[in-house]
């Protein structure tokens, strides 16, 4: 087996780390946004294996704009919900490197993020936010910690942006979120998840609310399971064909290969008191 490392190089002219556990498995992140563009778990032969993440074949790699794909980190607003900047602060921003790790079976990176004179200017608070990304064998991990190191108490929703690929969505089934009541943001209303299994056709927007520990998304050969922890929330999105083809940042016809399932804090808000701490964790896992 290979040693483990952790390698610096330049992605689409920007500074990216590369992750690459012992057994072949690789994550690369920018630390534009601690943006992780790419997961590829081992293959069992010593190498890497297939790309697991979507990152669009048209995304912007500009200081300012979010990358479109892989698992941009929203804090300390999910979308809309609120007077920050859609999605917040943290995924156009540059993070710096706080650790870098490599034990027997895996890589770790630790990036960390800290208010400053341009945080200030949307959102008063004193906060430092880590992203640690760790990978090996077939499982990535990612966790998002937050710390008040403030005066003052302050709130934040924050996710997992998490864009999947699929080979074809028509034949991609979710698990995990039947009797979930979900926040349909296309109509603007709640309802309950019926189905089974959720087959998405056409565009989808939903905040399943107090949603599963563990989903898995099935297609033809293939089953990932997404875990979490300490994030209550789920969100699954596909922007569909007409809305797909009027992002200037995604190919016309990319729909088809992602899906967006999102581990979240959107309902029930997070409260920090001056020295208070939170972190949540996403787990993606193929199954032995």
């Amino acid at each position: 087996m290979a040693e483990p490392r952790v390698e610096p190089l330049d992605f689409h002219g920007r500074a990216a780390l590369r992750l690459h556990a012992a057994d072949g498995a690789e994550a690369t992140v920018l630390l534009h946004g601690a943006h992780v563009v790419s997961w590829r778990p081992a293959n069992g032969q010593g190498g890497p294996g297939d790309e697991q993440l979507f990152l669009s074949e048209r995304a912007v790699y500009t200081d300012g704009q979010a990358v479109r794909g892989g698992v941009p980190v929203i804090f300390p607003q999910f979308e809309k919900r609120g007077a920050l900047p859609r999605h917040g602060l943290a995924r156009t921003r540059n993070w710096a490197v706080a650790k870098q790790a490599q034990q027997t079976d895996h890589a770790t990176l630790v990036l960390r993020l800290t208010d400053d004179e341009t945080t200030h200017a949307h959102w008063p608070h004193a906060f430092t936010a880590e992203l640690t990304i760790s990978v090996g064998g077939t499982r990535l991990d990612i966790e998002l910690a937050a710390e008040n190191t403030g005066e003052q108490p302050f709130s934040f929703t924050a996710a997992l942006h998490t864009y999947l690929r699929i080979a074809d969505l028509a034949h991609a089934r979710l698990a995990g979120l039947s009797g979930m009541t979900y926040f349909d943001s296309t109509s603007g209303v709640e309802q309950l998840e019926t189905a089974q299994t959720l087959a998405i056709e056409g565009e989808v927007d939903r905040i399943y609310f107090g949603a599963p520990q563990t989903l898995a998304l099935r297609e033809p050969g293939r089953t990932l399971l997404i875990q979490s922890q300490h994030f209550d929330d789920a969100v699954v999105w596909n922007p569909g064909p007409e809305k797909c083809a009027a992002l200037a940042d995604m190919p016309e016809d990319g729909w088809r290969n992602m899906l967006c399932v999102e581990a979240a804090c959107i309902g029930h808000p997070i409260t920090l008191a001056p020295v208070e701490e939170w972190a949540g964790r996403q787990t993606l896992r193929i199954p032995d």
